[in-house]
């Protein structure tokens, strides 16, 4: 079965006004085409094809750009946080019902040239022992703080806040869950991270570490980089 793809593109994107006091950060131009659209390819290079956005700030205006997905190939669905922002693990419960079982967790502003199918695959062989992974490169602080000890397939740590020796990874813009890691995240406001550091606890969080860069459009530098390297 082909999992879903939820795609978290709800965010007020203030790091980059002006550009985005008039349009959503999904629909900001690279290479005369909306980052989104440089997304939703990759996704259905890899076979996925089946993408639910969970929008917020001007969403609509990437309905309307972007409509049921079909000129791509792909299911577009759209889930709306309203008017009070739910924040990342908000976002993702409210889309449950929209979502498979296993499910893709990628973000708006995000792009990592990666075999999703790879990922995919190993997280389902190794299923019966997790309900979650992280992608993870070996950073030591060079794109930002490290934040994870990873070992032999596994997160050992996960922390945003503390520095810890042998912090060597950093997390990757790409994730897999279960629903029924969500089945103890009933409030309607809360992080992702809050999500993983439950399955971490209960040793249920594998980690997959990938050999590439992902590059992030939510900053101006990040504009400039992602230019360098998206071809329409």
């Amino acid at each position: 079965m082909i999992p879903s793809v939820i795609i978290l593109a709800g965010g007020l994107a203030t790091r980059l006004r002006p550009i985005t006091e008039n349009i959503p950060k999904s629909l900001v131009e690279i290479n005369g085409r909306p980052f989104l659209h440089y997304q939703l390819v990759l996704l259905k290079k890899y076979g996925f094809n089946n993408v639910v956005l969970s929008v917020g700030h001007l969403g609509e205006q990437i309905e309307a750009a972007f409509g049921d997905g079909s000129e791509y190939g792909i299911s577009l669905r759209y889930v709306y946080d309203g008017n009070t922002l739910k924040g990342t693990g908000g976002a993702v419960a409210a889309a449950l019902s929209f979502l498979t079982e296993d499910f893709i967790v990628m973000y708006g502003d995000s792009y990592l040239k990666y075999d999703y199918r790879e990922v995919y695959d190993f997280f389902t062989s190794n299923r019966q022992n997790a309900d979650g992974l992280m992608t993870v490169y070996e950073n030591h602080g060079q794109f930002d703080r490290s934040n994870i000890v990873y070992e032999n397939n596994r997160i050992k740590v996960y922390d945003k806040e503390k520095q810890m020796p042998g912090m060597n990874f950093i997390d990757w813009g790409l994730g897999i869950l279960t629903k029924k890691a969500f089945e103890n995240h009933q409030q309607q406001k809360f992080d992702l991270a809050t999500v993983y550091q439950a399955l971490l606890k209960n040793d249920r969080l594998l980690g997959y570490e990938v050999d590439v860069r992902f590059y992030e459009v939510g900053s101006f530098q990040g504009l400039e980089e992602a230019r360098e390297i998206l071809e329409v």
